[in-house]
Formats: C-alpha cells, structure tokens, sequence
C-alpha cells in the first residue's frame, strides 16, 4: 500500500482592492517556491489556489502530518509572499502572519491547516473544500449531512460498507489546550448534534468510518485567540475522501445545496449564507461577501495530484446560489440589529467592545428623565 500525507495549508497574506482576491503574483511566487520544493523531494506534488484573499497550498508528500519541512515550506512561502506584498502596498499583507519565527508547524502562529495521511486505495478520489469570511465551524452541518444525515447520504441505508456509521472527533475551539472527544453516529447523533450545533465553540476536527479509516479532516484554527483580538476570519479548510465505503462525490457534494448560515462576513461581524462558487467567481465584494466556499475534486495516484475539477461550476448549483444571494437581502435589510449582527459576547475579540465602552460610563442605576424645555 502506498502511505500518502494530503496537506492543504492556507494563509491570508494580502489582496487586491481589499478583502477580495489573490493577486496573480503571489500565486506565481507560491507555485515556484513549491516546483523548487518538488525538486528538493520535501513534497510529491502540489496545487496552488486561491479562496478569496486566502492563499490555498494543497500539498502531497510521505512525510506524515505535522512535518517540519513541508510546514516549513508553507511558512517560508507565506514570508515572503508577505514581504512582496508589502512592497507593492497590496491590502492587509501579512495579515495572518502571527508570529516572529517558525516554530515547528503553523499550528498557533496564524495560517490555517488540515492533513490527512491515507493507505491509497485502489481508487482515491477526494475533494478539498475551501471557504472565505468564515469561521471553523461553518463546515460542521455539511459534514454531518455528508457523514450522518441519511436524507443526504443514501448510502448510509443502503451501502453495507458504511451502514454502521462514522465516528466524529469534535474539538472544543474554545479551550487554550487542544481538547477533543470521540462521538459515534447513529447511537450518540444528538449528542453530537448538541455540541456542533454551537458553532463557535465545537467543531468537527476529523471523522473516521468505523474500522479506523479516515474520511475527513477540517482546519480548526482561530486566529482572534492566537492574536488576543480580532484580525480577519479563519476561513477553515477541509479534505473529505469519497466512494468505496465512503460517501459518493455526489453525496458529499448534495451536502453543500442548502446555503446555511455562518458567522463572519463584513469585519467578521455578521452571520450570511455561505454560498457554494466557482473558482472564477471566488472573490468576495459584496459588504465583503457573503461568505462563499469553492470545492476541487483531485485524484490521487502514487502520491500525485490528478485534476482538478471545479465543482461548483455546475450548473446545479444555481439554485443554491440564488437562494442564498435572497438570503443576503433578507438579512442586510437588518443592517446593524441582530440576527444579521452577531450577539455582542460573540463580537468579544472584534472592534465593537471600544466602541460599547464608551457608553457604559454614561449609565445610572435611575432611570432618566430629560428635563422639560
């Protein structure tokens, strides 16, 4: 069997115009320093993307998960890239660049990451989703449609090779440890449901089928608390295998048509459908949205990517796109008012405490009554 590690590394070092797109030169510079990485033999083969602002490195090597050099190499080309970008005055350069010196791996110094280190089947067709103006949690209801929900996942009725579920390692973001649980679909499906549910706090790290294969794996990083304060969304990543006692790519795919709602959008600050999109159409422009995800299909052979395919170019998703773009009237009619506005204790690391602080000192415990003219 050959061992395969799928690493997809991204960071928001800098866009055109805004929070919008990657400019073409930072896509070129990462592309070179990872044909020279090839060349080195620290990775197998790679694909450079862009979701949005954030700059996507999908990288295949057999070096396993959390390896020094290959996150070394993500590092370094997020360094620099940085440092061009500056030089050219390009939006937010840098922005989740976190840290002063690589520390071992990116995890906790600002770039987001998911791995998955696989036995390649006879046949190994995945996909890499990868979403702009959101947070980690956003992937949590399509992966549960995709993995538990039988009204999306036929074959969990009536595929014998998945029948008896997924387990689901769900990690509590919240926490300064790393700390996770193991929960198993169907028998504990709501009290997976009770957790996932809070988006903000719980979410899906990976998922595995019953005998230990692995399925899925989601970037969990939060950049507010690696920071200490708000500084852009943390736009999550993630890997999911499919076909041959897995989910079809179809079924995986039928879990994205519902446009769901998620937190982040404009300063990060507002809850917006979160819209399935062609690469092409992948930058994000109104009131900084609305949150959109981008999905490539990839095989892969020895350790080498095959494709892409763009998913959500398909027509198919029209519909999805047009309810979510109703969505987006519907809820930027509330302007500044909750629900469109997240609740303050969610807003804790954004801008909007100076703001309240300014006010606080100007309340009485008597209520006022202004003085006749």
């Amino acid at each position: 069997m050959v061992e395969t590690t799928i690493s997809v590394i991204k960071a928001d070092i800098g866009s055109l115009a805004g929070h919008v797109i990657v400019p073409d030169f930072l896509l070129e510079l990462a592309r070179k320093r990872l044909r020279e990485a090839v060349d080195k033999k620290i990775i197998k083969d790679f694909y450079v993307t862009h979701a949005g602002d954030d700059l996507e490195l999908i990288m295949t090597h057999d070096k396993g998960e959390d390896n020094e050099d290959v996150h070394q190499l993500a590092w370094d080309t997020f360094i620099e890239g940085a440092e061009l970008g500056r030089k050219k005055k390009i939006y937010a350069a840098g922005q989740d660049i976190l840290a002063d010196t690589f520390s071992g791996n990116v995890k906790g110094q600002g770039p987001g990451s998911a791995e998955m280190t696989i036995e390649e089947r006879k046949s190994e067709p995945f996909a890499i989703f990868m979403a702009d103006k959101t947070e980690p949690g956003a992937f949590n209801l399509p992966l549960f449609r995709m993995f538990a929900d039988p009204f999306c996942t036929a074959g969990l009725v009536i595929d014998p090779n998945f029948h008896d579920g997924f387990r689901f390692i769900v990690q509590d973001i919240k926490k300064e440890v790393p700390c996770y649980v193991d929960m198993a679909c169907p028998e504990e499906m709501y009290d997976l449901l009770a957790l996932i549910g809070s988006t903000g706090r719980y979410t899906i790290k990976k998922i595995y089928r019953r005998d230990g294969m692995v399925a899925a794996a989601v970037s969990t990083d939060k950049l507010h608390q690696i920071a200490g304060k708000y500084i852009g969304k943390d736009d999550p990543v993630a890997i999911i295998r499919a076909h041959s006692g897995l989910p079809a790519m179809g079924e995986v795919l039928e879990a994205f048509t519902l446009p769901h709602l998620v937190s982040g959008w404009m300063r990060g600050s507002h809850i917006g459908p979160l819209m399935p999109v062609a690469l092409k159409d992948s930058r994000c422009t109104r009131f900084d949205g609305p949150p959109r995800v981008i999905g490539l299909g990839f095989q892969i052979s020895n350790g080498e990517l095959l494709g892409p395919i763009d998913f959500f170019e398909d027509v198919a998703f029209d519909s999805t796109r047009q309810r979510a773009m109703e969505a987006v009237d519907y809820l930027r009619r509330h302007g500044p008012f909750m629900p469109h506005r997240l609740h303050d204790l969610d807003m804790e690391y954004t801008t909007l405490p100076s703001v309240l602080s300014k006010c606080e000192t100007r309340f009485t415990e008597e209520e006022i009554v202004p003085e006749k003219k």
